[in-house]
């Protein structure tokens, strides 16, 4: 699927199961129907086909734990992928990505970065498709599934402007090729959807629709919407980026209506918003619906234990972390526990286990030459541990977007720049202090001080949860060479390519300033 003519068309029922969000006697038969053939005919007819195809959108979600994930944590301070043996090299699409060398005709823009375009986009068009074929449609709950279906679009646009700028704004099925919007046109369309749909969503559904978009959800994402504004509504030229306004106090505004909503509360347990069971924790506000069936589970443990660390499915031994980013956590806090370091034991046993030659494993946090690494190299990032019910390489494990923590620490951030700072202290305090046996308040007292302890904060509580080179961005530190151990960056790549296959298929996009 291509951006400018999204193959709109409707899948299979077998792709999908989401246990929570659809009762089993509602399956529908979402047989496939080109583009071409949608009609009024052949239209959803009543509300549990409707159902069927909004969970087909929000299916899509998985998605988002895929390239746009990959390309957004590979790109930052948080993963890094070296090559071990004939392992990973993969054209040096992942190098690409780590070394910010990344353009609309490198492995990673004709790879990663390209499947993050169409995965995004695919779940914009299934979006419209299902928008579209409701318009006419009378049934109960109509106003609450379009306000879903509004909201799941919007924050498809938040990841595609998050990565790739402006982009072009779809509303409908109309096969043809789009202009780009500028980045504050998607950005003031996102606000403009999300304002519309938050007072539609219920404040809370059933357990057993578990994953459905709330009113807490949509407040989330303006939070998160705002915090960014200075970025996201600023321009991006060859020389960096040229700031737009500021909107602190709409994010404050956004983020209290979480905080106040009565909703939410800290998990007393942090380990627990990651488990098998996290559907259950009171901190997450929403969250990508994972089960233990085939195609349909996490994937992250395989991605980054040993080959010799799981059951008879050998993982994959690729993503781990560098030796810089580990030693920043305290080792009294137990957000440290996310990773594994020195000797290792299998994941699923707890015994010992050994590496390929038949020696202990053990990970070493210094990779030292990324292109060349031995298979103990690297620290590993298990923050979402096996699920004892997983069925191969699919855990259960759901994957939370927004987390109340997030929410107080974005409130924090807003205010401290609105010149609160004291207040600020407090709720970072309020974040911290869960993951100490003895407290340990953050330090800092300035503005600046708490704007930095702040963005550690984000770190260590959000570590591997897709937000890290967003807030680099953010802080004004991505072009930065003071981290990794890299050369700076030149400053257009706060921005990713647009992949040169998009232009090819769209004449009508422009390049990304610089690429």
């Amino acid at each position: 699927m291509r951006n400018s003519k999204m193959k709109l068309h409707l899948r299979t029922a077998g792709f999908l199961t989401l246990v929570a969000l659809i009762p089993m006697s509602a399956c529908t038969d979402l047989t496939e129907v080109p583009s071409s053939s949608i009609s009024p005919e052949n239209f959803y007819a009543n509300e549990a086909e409707v159902i069927g195809g909004l969970a087909s959108v929000y299916a899509q979600l998985r998605a988002t734990v895929d390239e746009a994930y990959n390309v957004a944590e590979v790109s930052s301070d948080e993963i890094i992928v070296p090559i071990r043996g004939t392992d990973w090299l993969d054209n040096g699409k992942w190098l690409d990505l780590d070394r910010h060398t990344y353009a609309p005709n490198s492995p990673g823009g004709l790879d990663n970065i390209n499947s993050a375009w169409v995965e995004m986009f695919r779940g914009v068009a299934r979006a419209n498709v299902v928008l579209t074929a409701i318009e006419g449609l009378t049934f109960a709950n109509k106003e609450i599934v379009q306000a879903e279906l509004r909201t799941l679009r919007a924050f498809y646009y938040y990841l595609l402007q998050d990565l790739f700028g402006g982009v072009p704004i779809v509303e409908d099925t109309e096969i043809a090729a789009r202009p780009r919007a500028t980045r504050a046109e998607v950005f003031a369309f996102i606000e403009s959807e999300l304002n519309a749909t938050r007072a539609i969503l219920p404040v809370s559904w059933p357990a057993a629709m578990n994953g459905r978009l709330t009113r807490g959800a949509a407040d989330a994402m303006l939070a998160s919407l705002y915090l960014n504004a200075e970025v996201f509504t600023g321009t991006v030229t060859a020389a960096g980026l040229q700031r737009g306004a500021p909107r602190w106090q709409d994010a404050v505004t956004a983020a209290d209506r979480v905080i106040n909503s009565g909703q939410y509360s800290l998990a007393t347990n942090w380990r627990s918003n990651f488990t098998a069971n996290n559907h259950t924790s009171p901190e997450i506000i929403w969250a990508v619906k994972f089960v233990a069936v085939d195609g349909l589970g996490l994937n992250f443990v395989m991605r980054a234990l040993h080959y010799n660390q799981y059951d008879a499915l050998t993982p994959w031994n690729g993503f781990a972390t560098i030796a810089e980013t580990y030693a920043r956590f305290d080792p009294d806090d137990q957000r440290r526990q996310i990773f594994l370091a020195g000797p290792q034991v299998n994941q699923i046993t707890g015994l010992p286990v050994n590496d390929r030659s038949g020696n202990p494993l053990v990970f070493d946090p210094n990779i030292g030459d990324v292109t060349n690494a031995p298979e103990g190299a690297g620290v590993r990032i298990v923050k979402w541990p096996v699920d004892p019910a997983h069925v191969a390489q699919f855990n259960g494990n759901d994957y939370a977007h927004f987390r109340l923590a997030e929410v107080m620490l974005v409130k924090a951030e807003a205010q401290n720049e609105l010149g609160q700072t004291p207040a600020a202290i407090a709720l970072v305090n309020a974040v911290r202090a869960r993951h100490f046996a003895t407290p340990e308040p953050i330090t800092a007292t300035t503005q600046a001080g708490v704007r930095t302890a702040i963005l550690n904060e984000r770190l260590y509580e959000l570590t591997a949860e897709g937000k890290r080179r967003t807030d680099m961005i953010r802080h004004g530190v991505w072009s930065s060479s003071t981290w990794f151990n890299k050369t700076v960056t030149d400053p257009w790549k706060i921005l990713m390519p647009i992949p040169v296959i998009q232009i090819g298929t769209n004449p009508e996009l422009v390049q990304n300033a610089g690429y």
